[in-house]
């Protein structure tokens, strides 16, 4: 099987669908490409109410990404605990938190300067 290419665009959309798929609620979209020094160009990030929920979000998102864009997460971690799982896709990196894990943390705080998307979702 060949490894298609797809956009980052292309990927975000997918990343999106698997997060969907298992309910995963309060998406955004945060753009860094305007700044400085950054380590990707994009961050998803999403909540669900529980380990069993965060699991199943990043799960979704692997299997989702993997069959239809036919990427593999470069590094993922956070599996085991299953309140923060970040997995990297190089140019878009997604975090799947807890409610109070993403509270705590505040990513979006702390990327004040990004441009933030709010991804309405399907419910």
């Amino acid at each position: 099987m060949s490894k298609k290419n797809i956009s980052t665009d292309e990927l975000i959309s997918i990343v999106i669908k698997g997060i969907e798929e298992v309910k995963g609620e309060d998406i955004q979209l945060l753009d860094l490409r305007d700044i400085d020094n950054t380590v990707c160009d994009y961050f998803v990030v999403c909540s669900g109410n529980s380990n069993t929920q965060v699991k199943a979000i990043s799960s979704s998102v692997q299997k989702i990404v993997g069959k239809e864009g036919q990427e593999k997460a470069w590094h993922v971690e956070g599996e085991s605990v299953a309140e923060w799982i970040l997995m990297d896709y190089v140019n878009v990196v997604v975090h799947v938190f807890q409610k109070s894990i993403r509270e705590f943390y505040d990513i979006e705080g702390l990327w004040g300067d990004a441009k933030i998307t709010t991804i309405s979702t399907s419910k």
